[in-house]
């Protein structure tokens, strides 16, 4: 019998990175008009340890050459861009920079300077997160559902705590602070009318019955709220509940500007808990 497998399994054991403060790629990672990620190439210069962009920019060459020769467009990785950049005493001025995809950054540091620490570090990062997003590619529906779950969830947790730094403090107060995400994102229905709307019974959780395009609407509501309360020093609970609402409503507006299906009219799909218990007796039976 064919091997099932269960996104989860992998998720914590074959994906699972060591003990390593990502945090400085992570942090470095954009987002542009188009949801599509990024990374500076003068970024990642300076977190690599390159004080002299001169020196970096023969690294990068030499990742072109490897895009080149295993078949990859260089164009589709690296982007050349102008940015600008704070040089001394605070002064701006436009200085020329790469957009990289995360296949560039991948190939930056397989050609960086071994020595440096952070390159070593890079290296088991990108070789994670690009394995990561060919098991989410090669997934099936319900596999990526319950990947996306995993990572609503775990980012929920890191909202509630930038939320809770800028003021919002009870459960009661949180719980606001979440309608106004969802409101933002469903054209003004808080959680008692998405139930409503989804036909879901009171004791079912909303996230619970999401399909995969719904969930990751709302990841991303999460990790850009997140990231704009803490860039921007978001302090009060009427300026963080704004904040939520106004990202739910650009997701929307992004959602609409490409053609998709709004999320409250997605149809609510069988609770994540039937499925992951079915992938997991799939496991079990594809494993004896």
């Amino acid at each position: 019998m064919k091997k099932v497998v269960f996104l989860g399994e992998i998720m914590s054991s074959e994906l699972k990175p060591v003990e390593l403060d990502n945090s400085a790629f992570e942090k470095a990672r954009k987002v542009d008009e188009y949801e599509i990620e990024y990374w500076s190439s003068r970024d990642l210069g300076k977190i690599l340890g390159y004080n002299d962009y001169r020196n970096f920019l023969s690294v990068i060459q030499k990742a072109k050459t490897a895009s080149t020769n295993s078949g990859q467009a260089v164009e589709d990785h690296f982007v050349e861009v102008t940015e600008m950049v704070t040089i001394g005493s605070g002064a701006t001025r436009e200085l020329s920079s790469v957009k990289l995809s995360r296949y560039a950054c991948y190939l930056i540091i397989q050609n960086a300077d071994p020595s440096k620490e952070m390159v070593a570090l890079g290296q088991s990062y990108f070789a994670v997160q690009t394995r990561k997003q060919e098991v989410f590619e090669q997934a099936t529906d319900q596999e990526k559902r319950v990947m996306l779950r995993n990572e609503l969830r775990k980012h929920n947790t890191a909202l509630a705590d930038a939320a809770n730094e800028a003021g919002v403090q009870t459960s009661i107060e949180f719980a606001i602070f979440q309608n106004h995400g969802y409101k933002g994102l469903y054209g003004g229905l808080g959680a008692k009318e998405i139930h409503t709307q989804k036909g879901l019974k009171k004791s079912q959780h909303i996230l619970d019955h999401m399909g995969s395009t719904e969930l990751a609407a709302n990841l991303f509501r999460a990790t850009q709220t997140e990231e704009k309360l803490r860039r921007e020093k978001v302090v009060g609970k009427g300026k963080a509940n704004r904040t939520h609402y106004e990202v739910g409503q650009k997701v929307r507006q992004t959602i609409h500007e490409l053609g998709g299906t709004m999320p409250e009219d997605l149809p609510a799909e069988e609770s994540i808990k039937s499925v992951e218990r079915r992938l997991q007796k799939q496991l079990n039976d594809g494993n004896n």
